[in-house]
């Protein structure tokens, strides 16, 4: 192994370490974070994705440049490797997209937490059968469309979270299968 297929060893490997690693966590904290609706931390979390996702590509480039150089490119595990590779940056662009829906799902519920209820509207007759407590409960509860819509949007936020948490796993999993290829047949 010449000295410049060691200088791209080097760079396909620390690649490996300084993307792989701060994506998966990013992915599997995201799930807490929807969880307990801290928007600020999800939306640092998805930049993460997004950034440390297409830095993961250095680790695609430079495993081809590698794998040419040393004349091996046309072996069946490293096409595979390649192949699972692909299939883990599209399931990130999935993750990253499902990030953003729990996001929209998350500032709406807060939108709607923020907006005042709507004053009571005072009827022209008093009527007898009304006391004071009733009225003042209804004033300060939210409208049921608004309740119902905060609902579906919570299910929302629930349903990309399950997506995150399952993608984000077979990402994983899809990584480490890549490195026991790597290791095995090294």
């Amino acid at each position: 192994m010449s000295s410049v297929d060691r200088l791209v060893l080097w760079l396909h490997v620390a690649f490996v370490i300084f993307t792989i690693g701060p994506v998966t966590i990013a992915i599997m904290s995201s799930s807490r974070a929807i969880r307990t609706r801290n928007i600020g931390v999800l939306r640092y979390l998805t930049l993460m994705t997004r950034i440390f996702g297409a830095a993961s590509l250095g680790v695609l480039i430079f495993g081809i440049v590698l794998g040419q150089s040393l004349k091996e490119l046309s072996k069946a595990w490293l096409t595979v490797s390649m192949t699972l590779f692909v299939v883990a940056l599209v399931l990130l662009v999935l993750i990253m997209r499902d990030q953003r829906r729990a996001i929209t799902a998350l500032e709406s519920i807060e939108r709607q937490q923020e907006t005042p209820a709507p004053p009571a509207v005072a009827d022209d007759e008093p009527s007898s059968d009304r006391s004071g407590q009733d009225e003042e409960e209804t004033a300060g509860s939210p409208p049921p469309a608004a309740a119902a819509t905060a609902t579906a949007q919570a299910h929302i936020a629930s349903v990309e979270r399950g997506r995150i948490v399952s993608l984000g796993g077979v990402v994983s999993l899809i990584w480490l299968a890549i490195l026991v290829l790597m290791v095995w047949n090294s």
